[in-house]
């Protein structure tokens, strides 16, 4: 079970920008933004882990000691040809909430809002970093990853989140999951990556990249403009 501190050097700030739904508005505080992006990674204490497992094609089932049979029709096409696939978790931990909460009880909006969207920008940061390693492990086995793939997302529904996590071993990074099916601490993701034998990773349909226009949320503020 590995577990990785990923180290954040910088936050991004275009990515922070668009995780408040700023785009490209002028009318806000530059001096704001980097100052919440400076907050963010002195609050974050990212961290992740995964699990490797097998995953029979046939059935759609993730082989682990307590197997997950996968029905819904978004991750089983998002999979496919997948040999093994990663679950993985990551948090940059509970600070960084606290203190967007703290900020809004002093009425101090604006800051507290792009504090929140740089930690979300943190947490997809830590999210490829741990990636990154994960697609390193996979390589010395002779496979190569796909694209990663979260509950909630593409018609895989949230719901099974306490699975996922458990599958991770997120409890190891001290993650939870509400009634509700929410992350705890929130600024956290599960995911899945598909596990491809090389000859088969150059076959990866587009089905199999998760771009914001396969997504069944259009309203989400994370949502990225793609080109036709």
């Amino acid at each position: 079970m590995p577990i990785y501190y990923p180290r954040l050097t910088t936050i991004d700030l275009d990515e922070t920008k668009r995780y408040a739904g700023l785009g490209g508005k002028a009318d806000f505080s530059a001096t704001l933004l980097t100052e919440a992006c400076t907050q963010a990674q002195l609050l974050a204490t990212p961290k992740g882990v995964w699990q490797i497992y097998t995953y029979d094609q046939d059935s759609h089932t993730i082989m682990s000691p307590m197997p997950l049979n996968l029905t819904a029709e978004g991750i089983i096409r998002h999979l496919a040809g997948a040999a093994e696939v990663a679950v993985m978790a990551v948090t940059i931990g509970i600070s960084l909430e606290q203190e967007v909460s703290n900020l809004f009880s002093k009425n101090q909006y604006t800051l507290g809002l792009l504090l929140d969207a740089a930690g979300t920008t943190a947490v997809e940061m830590t999210c490829d970093a741990v990636c990154y390693v994960i697609s390193g492990q996979a390589a010395r086995s002779g496979l190569t990853t796909g694209r990663r793939f979260s509950p909630g997302y593409g018609g895989w529904p949230v719901e099974v989140q306490p699975e996922i996590l458990d599958l991770a071993s997120g409890s190891a990074i001290d993650l939870s999951v509400t009634d509700t099916k929410m992350l705890v601490p929130r600024k956290s993701v599960t995911a899945i990556i598909g596990l491809y034998p090389y000859h088969q990773a150059l076959g990866l349909n587009h089905e199999q990249v998760l771009s914001c226009d396969k997504c069944g949320q259009p309203d989400c503020q994370a949502r990225k403009e793609t080109n036709t």
